[in-house]
């Protein structure tokens, strides 16, 4: 048995882990000062709210032991191998600490760096996952996994830009930075796609962007949000159904991404299936 290990920051919702049995390792967030692992803390609710009054974020890649811990579980479990799947080394340690701890134990562990961060990792840990279902080996579930990070992309929105340029993943934005001004995240570069007048225009738009991109190629989807439940669900709901979309699946944005985009966030994920 090949078993799956990723990290919380690829925001893996919990109907693609228990599908796949994919292990997660938590990332440790610090919020004024207080250390705790991602999804063992405050509610996302408390996350944000402390965040837009100004509270001190950071955080920090799973540790090395935290791996070995989590190979050897999987080891026990039957898994004669594993695929661990990343966010990029561009933006994190997590792929150095996985690396140092698959040298601590017996099985074979191919690790898998991304380049990517939250969903757009997700997208991989899923179509590797579904190759190994579909009889692929390690390696090609890796390819399958590499092969979905370089073509993934999103849009989506911010709902409070201030926190977001404070996040510091917004330096290639050089326009206004508005609530319904929709971004791209495209070849690992996160630009402006498009000003849009309101919510309604930007989900309006993410939805006739996600339908062309599926009438030219199959697809898989996330829809994600931080603290946007309602508008999430409708985009949710305009885009189930869509031809083209092989698979869709809503999501949402933890702290170890929303530490950098802030709350409101809203959009769409999505990488050839």
């Amino acid at each position: 048995m090949i078993a799956i290990v990723t990290d919380s920051a690829s925001m893996l919702p919990d109907d693609l882990r228990r599908r796949y049995d994919v292990s997660v390792v938590p990332l440790t967030i610090t919020l004024d000062g207080t250390e705790f692992a991602e999804g063992h803390g405050p509610s996302n609710a408390e996350f944000y709210d402390r965040l837009a009054a100004g509270a001190t974020v950071s955080t920090s890649a799973p540790s090395p032991g935290a791996f070995a811990e989590r190979y050897h579980d999987c080891a026990q479990r039957g898994a004669t191998a594993m695929l661990s799947i990343h966010t990029g080394s561009n933006y994190s340690a997590t792929v150095a600490a996985a690396t140092l701890a698959a040298a601590l134990i017996d099985i074979d562990v191919h690790i898998v760096d991304t380049g990517v961060a939250s969903f757009p990792v997700s997208l991989c840990v899923w179509a590797a996952a579904a190759s190994l279902a579909e009889g692929a080996t390690s390696n090609g579930a890796a390819t399958a996994a590499r092969t979905t990070a370089a073509a993934a992309g999103s849009l989506f929105v911010v709902g409070a830009p201030d926190v977001a340029r404070r996040g510091g993943r917004f330096g290639a934005v050089d326009g206004e930075l508005t609530p319904t001004t929709v971004l791209e995240l495209a070849g690992g570069t996160i630009r402006e796609h498009r000003q849009t007048p309101s919510l309604h225009d930007a989900i309006e738009l993410m939805v006739d962007q996600t339908r062309e991109l599926a009438r030219r190629t199959t697809i898989r989807v996330g829809v994600g949000h931080a603290m946007r439940r309602d508008a999430a669900q409708h985009l949710l709901d305009r885009l189930t159904g869509t031809p083209g979309i092989h698979g869709i699946t809503p999501y949402e944005v933890g702290p170890s991404v929303g530490a950098h985009t802030g709350p409101g966030t809203l959009g769409v994920v999505y990488a050839p299936a």
